[in-house]
């Protein structure tokens, strides 16, 4: 591990009690009709209550896979996977999952979008109403809350995703390249949002990212991966105050070992943003 003092920061109010996800000497395989994949190989990861770690890696090394994972969306051909202590045997209830694209319903507002969690999950009408405003506020998006999607930038309707996947307070949420569809500066406020909602709420988040600025600015610690078939690299531990500053955190120079050190690791696989 290495970015200077490499003392993890984690909110105020995460737990310790056990871990949020445990990932065991885990591999996944796939048989095609050519030949056989091993999409990860010996892959073993514990994240702590509220901590937000990134994933880093070429593209077909696993990343999203390993998410696919942890929501039970995914056997492993080996190993095991624990949330919160608990063997991760099928699909889960209690997680949040944003994707690269918002999969909003075209002909419902924003606040509807965010209200079909609650309709799936048979939440309490009046719970949900109250809640999905509160996180509406959160986000920034009041005086939104009845815009149709094809009414709202590419930033916004990634918050409406968000406000989705946080509705019903999962205490793990996953991340999929949510911004990679954005611009480079909805990207950056998008960046700033998260980590402020991440503060606020004290999820524990997993990132996946091919961004390694996005990476080291977000989180608590970087998990770098190898190439296909995937396995953890090294995990860097991001010496940066809690409280960040985008433009000054930039500037550190612990920001700059912890990025330089990730290229070094990942060579010309992934070109940082």
């Amino acid at each position: 591990m290495m970015a200077g003092n490499t003392t993890t920061q984690r909110p105020a109010d995460a737990t310790t009690t056990g871990a949020a996800v445990e990932i065991d000497d885990v591999a996944v395989r796939f048989r095609t009709k050519k030949k056989d994949i091993t999409a990860l190989t010996d892959v073993s990861l514990r994240i702590e209550p509220g901590e937000f770690v990134s994933i880093v890696g070429a593209s077909g090394c696993g990343k999203s896979t390993l998410l696919k994972l942890v929501s039970g969306l995914l056997r492993p051909s080996s190993g095991q996977v624990r949330l919160h202590g608990e063997d991760v045997q099928g699909p889960r209830r209690d997680i949040g999952y944003v994707f690269q694209r918002a999969a909003l319903l075209d002909w419902r507002t924003a606040r509807r979008n965010i209200l079909l969690q609650a309709e799936i999950r048979r939440m309490p009408k009046a719970e949900a109403r109250e809640r999905a405003d509160a996180l509406i506020a959160m986000t920034g998006l009041t005086g939104f809350e009845d815009a149709y999607p094809n009414e709202l930038s590419g930033g916004m309707q990634q918050r409406v995703a968000l406000c989705r996947a946080l509705l019903h307070r999962p205490p793990v949420l996953l991340m999929d390249e949510p911004f990679g569809a954005l611009d480079a500066l909805t990207r950056e406020q998008m960046n700033i949002e998260l980590r402020r909602i991440w503060r606020e709420t004290g999820t524990t988040v997993l990132l996946v990212t091919h961004s390694i600025a996005e990476a080291v600015y977000l989180a608590n610690r970087v998990v770098v991966m190898t190439p296909r078939p995937g396995t953890v690299a090294e995990l860097i531990d991001v010496d940066l105050p809690t409280d960040r500053d985008y433009g000054q955190t930039m500037a550190e120079p612990v920001f700059a070992r912890a990025t330089g050190r990730i290229r070094d690791l990942l060579g010309a696989t992934t070109t940082a943003e």
